[in-house]
């Protein structure tokens, strides 16, 4: 039996907040990634506010979901994952996978613009896991500067300080790996520069 348009929209509010809690996140932090007031938020998680366009959009962007898993849409039977690329901290991100919460897939781009940019490490819970497609990543970990070449794999426990940029100025591509905490916005953490830092490395 086909479900009434009212009945869809009411069921908006509690997947929204199991969405955010399988990420653990606040609305607090909800509302600072996404620029949408706490109590707006809020009162559409709790269905005294009517889920809009404008609403939507953005979280879908953030929980990395189609925008049909929000409203409940029937599935059309088609296999394939439309990819929408995300754009976090200068860099793209193509979801390969769209299963709400748990382990996530993407493809993860690195243009060659964010050379020399200023390290900024950041923390989070969890694991991350990278093979490189193409070009040299650098990988901040803690206290160790690592190069990755095409074919190579690091996995790291993310409550460590890290950040990923290019080695050489070149575009990195690789495939990434991370749990529902890895999809949340980042604690920024600025820790002593290197000497390899100042020296712009």
């Amino acid at each position: 039996m086909e479900r009434e348009p009212e009945d869809v929209l009411d069921a908006v509010g509690a997947r929204l907040r199991a969405l955010r809690r399988e990420r653990g996140m606040t609305l607090a932090d909800l509302a600072e990634v996404t620029a949408v007031s706490e109590s707006t938020l809020s009162r559409l998680e709790s269905g005294q506010r009517r889920p809009a366009l404008d609403l939507l959009l953005p979280l879908a962007r953030l929980y990395g979901v189609p925008l049909d898993d929000l409203v409940g849409a029937p599935r059309t039977g088609d296999p394939r994952i439309h990819l929408k690329p995300i754009r976090r901290f200068g860099m793209v991100f193509v979801p390969l996978s769209r299963r709400p919460g748990g382990m996530q897939a993407f493809k993860m781009i690195i243009p060659a613009s964010l050379y020399r940019r200023e390290p900024t490490p950041q923390t989070h819970e969890g694991f991350e896991w990278l093979y490189i497609l193409d070009g040299h990543l650098r990988l901040l970990l803690g206290e160790r500067e690592l190069t990755l070449t095409p074919g190579e794999v690091a996995e790291f426990d993310t409550t460590l300080p890290h950040w990923l940029g290019s080695a050489d100025g070149g575009t990195v591509e690789a495939l990434i790996l991370f749990g529902p905490q890895g999809t949340r916005a980042h604690l920024r953490v600025t820790p002593d520069r290197t000497p390899q830092d100042r020296d712009g490395r």
